[in-house]
């Protein structure tokens, strides 16, 4: 009803062609479902031959509240299609920008290298602007270079023929879920609140978890938008609560109490669920039937805490993956199953995990628990986002699991973790308030090396924050001195978990992305966690990014670089150290045997 509301008061302050014109546009660009829809797999485009070549249109498209959508095509029209792609093939991207200036945003300025003077070259302009666009492809280890996956100079600009992205998954990619979205550093968050992200899938996982072998694979694409309704009172059926806070970027701030309007809204696969009465999406399966879930967080902002509930009682759910590397280090049979009743995924985490279906009669809820993002941080409050529908005449998902597969060759590099590091590093995340006594007044936002000035990122410096070297490993101590929960991201590799607050872990996977949790304000020691990173592969080389992936933080400065330098052939690495401009050497600590 309150769509159709709109539509009768628009028919009489918009003259009849230019609503044609309006309503075919949004029509025809980045379409999206209904609220309450049913959640369909997004298409999907498939190497063919050890080949993946696709056409894809950045598009963008107001929408009647003054939002803005977001996405991608094919040359088929395809919205954001999920890329298949097996280890060693060769993806060939043509990346062409029809980006425009919808919001009337400042012009297009440029960060440069230093040393290098302005060009309209992709490769080395560094325009980072309201219409530029990039790709970066999140959890891959790729090159961090021009046509690969470079996002420090690599812009696309409208006008600009198609761009070529071209490069080879490695055959040691482990095999799970991955995903691609634009990085332009001071807009991300605006581009993926509007939509822009899809799926990276490296086939196999059932070559090294076996106990989903044959399974259907359901893709899942959890994303946040600005709210549908701000204005709205809480639904009748949530607690009363007090009045609203609402922190210095407009987002609703955290309430502490589960409930309460939420800094976002949230999709599913495009199917909105929106503030206040969460109608949830449809998710259909055959009765009991058994599935592999594959669920990103593409979220800006919004962390997400999935479970899956019939009546009150929460239900196992069968962990097999994150971030795109398959639970399987201490798992040679690949039958074992870490069984969850809820799984917390921050901002670009993905999830890979066993369904059970209900029965005939039943119906379970997909839901996401409340998330204590800290003082400072935005409301995540408990919400529905699909209800999951037994019936017979359940469509057959879009990909099945092969039931017959030879076990992935076994690594022959060390495990991460019986690797001795060569050095550790400490880092920290703070930021500058406006108000020292409002937590939610935070203007700007760092990631900083200990010892070094606490500054908003820089992309046009040409120097490093970190330097390390190929061939190494080392630990990073991150630490969070904010009253926020942060979501520590690295591109062209994976990290081991090795500490979480003060607490040791045995994990037997690696990751991309990981929580850092907030400061209370009063503990003796800042809340931390100890990274194990691993430079060893040679794609590694080269200069990359880390930052929050809280999107309006990393816009926002809280990122630094971190060069990779090849190994020298005649050098031990327990005797090699770090020497920078940077300042980045004085925090190095050796490992003492």
């Amino acid at each position: 009803m309150q769509k159709l509301r709109w539509f009768i008061v628009a028919l009489s302050i918009v003259p009849c062609c230019q609503l044609s014109k309006a309503q075919s546009k949004l029509n025809n660009v980045c379409p999206r479902p209904d609220q309450g829809s049913v959640v369909h797999d997004p298409e999907e485009l498939r190497s063919q031959n050890g080949v993946l070549e696709a056409d894809l249109t950045a598009h963008n498209v107001a929408e009647p509240d003054g939002a803005t959508r977001y996405c991608y095509s094919d040359a088929a029209g395809r919205e954001s299609p999920t890329l298949r792609v097996n280890p060693g093939d060769l993806v060939i991207l043509h990346l062409k920008n029809e980006l425009t200036n919808l919001g009337g945003a400042k012009t297009a300025h440029a960060h440069h290298a230093a040393g290098t003077k302005p060009d309209n070259d992709p490769c080395s302009s560094g325009i980072m602007s309201p219409v530029s666009t990039n790709l970066h492809f999140h959890g891959l280890t790729i090159p961090p270079v021009c046509h690969q996956d470079d996002v420090m100079k690599t812009s696309v600009q409208p006008g600009d023929a198609p761009f070529e992205y071209r490069f080879h998954i490695p055959e040691n990619e482990p095999p799970g879920l991955y995903w691609y979205h634009p990085h332009i550093h001071g807009f991300g968050k605006e581009q993926l609140l509007g939509g822009a992200s899809g799926a990276l899938i490296v086939e196999g996982i059932e070559r090294a978890k076996k106990v989903v072998a044959g399974l259907p694979e359901r893709v899942f694409i959890i994303r946040d938008q600005d709210l549908v309704h701000p204005n709205a009172p809480p639904a009748k059926s949530e607690p009363v609560m007090g009045k609203f806070l609402v922190d210095r970027d407009g987002d609703a701030a955290n309430t502490g109490t589960g409930f309460g309007k939420p800094a976002k809204d949230l999709s599913i696969n495009y199917v909105p669920v929106p503030y206040p009465d969460y109608s949830p999406a449809t998710i259909e399966m055959k009765p009991g039937e058994k599935q592999l879930w594959r669920v990103l967080n593409a979220s800006a902002i919004t962390y997400l805490n999935l479970a899956v509930i019939v009546g009150r009682t929460p239900q196992p759910l069968g962990l097999v993956g994150m971030d795109g590397v398959p639970m399987s280090h201490n798992d040679p049979q690949g039958d074992v199953v870490a069984w969850q009743t809820h799984l917390g995924v921050p901002p670009g985490a993905r999830v890979e995990f066993i369904v059970n279906g209900p029965a005939a009669g039943e119906t379970a809820l997909l839901v996401t628990r409340t998330v204590d993002t800290g003082p400072g941080g935005e409301n995540d409050p408990n919400r529905m986002l699909a209800k999951i529908v037994p019936s017979a005449n359940a469509p057959e998902p879009r990909s099945t699991l092969s039931s017959s597969s030879e076990p992935l060759v076994p690594m022959n590099e060390t495990w991460l973790g019986s690797v001795a590091p060569v050095r550790v590093r400490h880092l920290y995340f703070s930021e500058k308030l406006a108000d020292p006594n409002d937590p939610t007044s935070a203007v700007e936002f760092y990631l900083t090396v200990e010892g070094q000035e606490p500054k908003m990122f820089d992309m046009s410096s040409g120097v490093p924050d970190i330097v390390a070297e190929q061939g190494t490993v080392e630990d990073w101590i991150v630490e969070n001195r904010t009253s926020e929960l942060h979501d520590f991201h690295i591109h062209q590799l994976h990290f081991l978990l090795l500490e979480y607050a003060g607490r040791p872990l045995n994990e037997d996977f690696v990751r991309d992305t990981v929580n850092v949790p907030y400061f209370d304000g009063h503990s003796l020691a800042y809340p931390s966690v100890r990274l194990r990173m691993d430079f060893r592969d040679p794609n590694t080389v080269g200069t990359f990014l880390y930052h929050c992936h809280i999107l309006e933080h990393e816009d926002k400065g809280m990122m630094g670089s971190i060069r990779v330098n090849p190994a020298p052939s005649n050098t031990h690495s327990a005797d090699r150290r770090d020497e920078t401009s940077s300042g980045s050497a004085r925090q190095i600590h050796p490992v003492k045997n």
